[in-house]
């Protein structure tokens, strides 16, 4: 993927939650779905979630990483703030990162794996050049 240069900070309207935040038992260790609504009209889903919430589903499942999965936003602790904070951050350079996190949440064939694939040896081959740039330059 290229580098999103530049690009504008999008404005967040709305964040809304599928249970109040006050419900949550342990904000500490816990995840919630967040629909944020941006500026241009389009409701983008994430879910965010706390260090130990993944901690403690690795424990849970007895294992020591966790599986491939759509990512997760994570923060320290689930309240307003942290979470306004976090959006905010993921919505700047045209909220690429909320827009990808969003994207990869919802289904598995969302990157077409052959231009996957095309990317990565082009970002390779770049690379391997610049390598060879540099070294003849030693």
């Amino acid at each position: 993927m290229g580098k999103n240069k530049g690009g504008n900070n999008l404005k967040i309207n709305k964040i809304k939650y599928p249970v109040p935040l006050s419900d949550i038992k342990d904000i500490e260790n816990d995840n919630i779905d967040v629909f944020v609504e941006l500026e241009d009209g389009i409701t983008y889903t994430v879910v965010v979630s706390t260090p130990k919430n993944l901690m403690w589903y690795m424990d849970k499942e007895e294992m020591n990483y966790i599986n491939p999965s759509p990512p997760f936003i994570i923060v320290r602790t689930l309240t307003e703030d942290n979470i306004k904070n976090a959006l905010e951050s993921f919505a700047e350079k045209d909220a690429y990162w909320l827009k990808l996190y969003h994207l990869v949440g919802k289904r598995d064939d969302v990157f077409n794996i052959k231009e996957m694939d095309k990317v990565i040896k082009d970002m390779h081959e770049e690379m391997l050049k610049d390598y060879v740039e540099f070294i003849g330059k030693s």
